[in-house]
């Protein structure tokens, strides 16, 4: 038995409804191609994978995760924490695929294969594999028990019964809901014995994909998840609905309704920043004609501004440069102002100059409120 969908109210219809009105308008923005959309697609992919495996406490910059993407060697994360990330990078490249098969379906070996790819550099931890013993979770500062998985023997039928739902139970509910209770049942299963977190979050961006929500706003709430004070009432909504073991029952509105709430804000959150690149990417056009500079220099300015640095190997693939073209471009931002170099060979980036970087505080001031659907009051953008 697994944990069942709850009845939805007229709250949580017009909260959905509002998600797909957001999903739609974004479609058509997306439509258009924009030079700044791989930058910034880039970027969001980046904050979900940070999200998802900071709340593991793997902690890694925006800009370190965007340079284990394009397999350069991270400037601040350890070996360790780019293992994590890179596992994880490579989960959801598969899901992505996944996302698009014209044949698929559920099953075991699906799922064991995304976990290898998660934890594969842990050996000792059986990656890949259902595990054979109890499970318990623990805080991490009071080392409590707050949750005892199913016993062994009972998680080779339940994850039949769940694979058997994703296949072809539920198939009427909302997307968002379905994808929620996905969510829930396979990290109260607990079927491995590391990863579980980071595999559900991510099946319930595969389910999504399934149906066709690919883009990084709506297929993925780990960014929002991420954050500190999120990732609190996260654990929080869990252990309400989850309790302290297995314990499967009907009664889970409040989980359904923190992971639509979730995608709402994050749609929001993400249609602001499509503006405001826009009228940066415009904003930095002006600014280096004047200066006389040649216009593709506008991604290199575009990528300090919306990250803490930029090295040259990423700006030379965007813009499909040699590596002399880069270099004096580069140089001649850094001589007008625009960047301001740090390290040498391989550890050389630049981060905004006095110029890039008052543009960035005139940004920073502005403070545009996200809406709570549910509450209906004003939420504060971090």
């Amino acid at each position: 038995m697994l944990y069942g969908t709850p009845v939805l109210e007229a709250a949580d219809v017009e909260v959905l409804d509002e998600i797909e009105d957001m999903r739609q308008d974004l479609r058509y923005r997306l439509a258009e191609t924009h030079r700044w959309d791989g930058q910034l697609r880039r970027h969001l992919q980046a904050r979900a994978i940070q999200g998802s495996n900071s709340i593991e406490g793997y902690q890694a910059s925006v800009e370190d995760i965007q340079s284990i993407m394009a397999g350069e060697e991270p400037l601040d994360a350890s070996d360790a924490v780019a293992k994590e990330i890179g596992g994880y990078q490579q989960a959801l490249t598969y899901i992505a695929l996944l996302s698009k098969a014209p044949f698929f379906r559920y099953d075991l070996g699906v799922l064991n294969a995304l976990n290898f790819m998660m934890i594969g550099h842990h050996r000792h931890k059986t990656p890949g594999l259902v595990r054979p013993g109890p499970i318990y979770i623990r805080d991490s500062l009071s080392r409590e028990v707050v949750y005892e998985g199913p016993e062994a023997a009972l998680v080779p039928d339940l994850l039949d019964e769940l694979i058997g739902w994703l296949n072809d139970g539920g198939l009427d509910l909302p997307s968002y809901v379905r994808a929620a209770m996905a969510h829930l049942n396979l990290v109260k299963i607990h079927p491995w014995r590391d990863g579980n977190g980071r595999m559900s979050r991510a099946l319930q961006t595969l389910v999504l994909g399934r149906e066709q929500i690919t883009t990084p706003e709506f297929s993925s709430i780990e960014e929002w998840l991420g954050q500190h004070r999120v990732t609190v009432d996260y654990y929080d909504v869990l252990a309400a609905v989850g309790g302290r073991r297995w314990q499967p029952h009907g009664d889970t509105l409040a989980w359904v309704r923190f992971c639509l709430r979730a995608h709402h804000l994050q749609a929001q959150r993400v249609r602001q920043r499509l503006a405001e690149a826009g009228e940066v990417w415009t904003l930095l056009e002006g600014e280096v004609d004047r200066d006389g500079l040649n216009t593709r220099c506008v991604s290199a300015l575009y990528e300090a501004f919306v990250s803490r640095r930029v090295r040259r190997s990423r700006y030379q693939a965007d813009e499909d440069l040699s590596q002399g073209q880069a270099a004096r471009d580069l140089r001649d931002l850094t001589a007008k102002r625009w960047l301001q170099p740090y390290g040498e060979t391989k550890g050389r980036h630049y981060t905004a100059g006095p110029r890039l970087a008052r543009l960035k505080e005139e940004f920073a001031e502005r403070v545009t409120p996200l809406r709570d659907p549910y509450r209906r009051e004003v939420r504060r953008r971090s």
